[in-house]
């Protein structure tokens, strides 16, 4: 009786929680149910805590090109409503991150390895593309039921929860959350070179960036086990998605 009460919980739980839409830009239904309101106060305060606890450049030609490109992708993108704020971290990381308010910070490590703004554009056309998506929404309401749902599993599991819960989040993080995050990057791939086409850049460039950071990166997480694609799966996706377009 007590696992089917569990299980009874669990559905009504998830049938409370789960609300499905439809992303035209996707072509597809997605999995959303945080509050956009909520989620960008949580992006803004995170922000605010990046600039007060990271160092940020102060290099004036560096941040006026990051802005510059910048603007242009946000145009493309069709998001030129909102004001978008960049910010140039001194960091030796290779790295750039959006957040769904409409920030986005890019390492001067980033900055120096990229060869040219078409390197720059796929980059940021990159970033853009996940806000466009929603996939830190997304991402966020697929975490939070799949917490749920491992909740629901150790109540039902008796003496065996906490076994249960250890193999359980490890099969749910393998089985659907990293490669649920890997399709994220591979959609925004494609959306970001859209982006960068349609402001002026080579597309062909986002496919030498890559190229680029493969020969730069020590080490590798197996594929299966990370959360981005791996370099040579990224580039191949890249390659037939600009041949389908004629963009070669």
């Amino acid at each position: 009786m007590k696992r089917l009460a569990a299980a009874a919980l669990l559905g009504c739980a998830l049938t409370a929680l789960t609300a499905c839409a439809y992303n035209e830009t996707l072509g597809r239904n997605q999995l959303l149910i945080v509050d956009d309101a909520a989620l960008s106060q949580q992006a803004d305060a995170a922000w605010a805590e990046a600039l007060r606890t990271q160092r940020v450049s102060s290099d004036a030609a560096a941040n006026t090109r990051i802005r510059r490109v910048g603007d242009r992708i946000v145009q493309a993108a069709g998001l030129s409503d909102r004001r978008w704020e960049y910010a140039l971290f001194v960091s030796d990381i290779r790295n750039a991150f959006v957040l769904p308010s409409g920030k986005i910070g890019v390492t001067t490590g980033l900055l120096a390895l990229v060869r040219n703004d078409d390197q720059l554009a796929t980059v940021l056309g990159h970033e853009v593309a996940h806000v466009v998506a929603r996939h830190a929404a997304e991402r966020y309401s697929t975490t939070a039921l799949t917490n749920i749902g491992l909740s629901g599993v150790q109540s039902a599991a008796g003496d065996y929860a906490r076994a249960a819960g250890a193999v359980g989040g490890l099969g749910a993080q393998l089985g659907l959350l990293l490669p649920f995050s890997r399709n994220h990057e591979l959609e925004a791939d494609r959306l970001g070179v859209d982006y960068l086409q349609r402001a002026g850049f080579r597309p062909s460039e986002a496919v030498a960036l890559w190229r680029l950071m493969a020969a730069q990166r020590r080490g590798s997480t197996p594929e299966f086990a990370s959360t981005h694609p791996s370099d040579a799966s990224r580039i191949a996706a890249l390659e037939a998605y600009i041949a389908s377009r004629g963009w070669n």
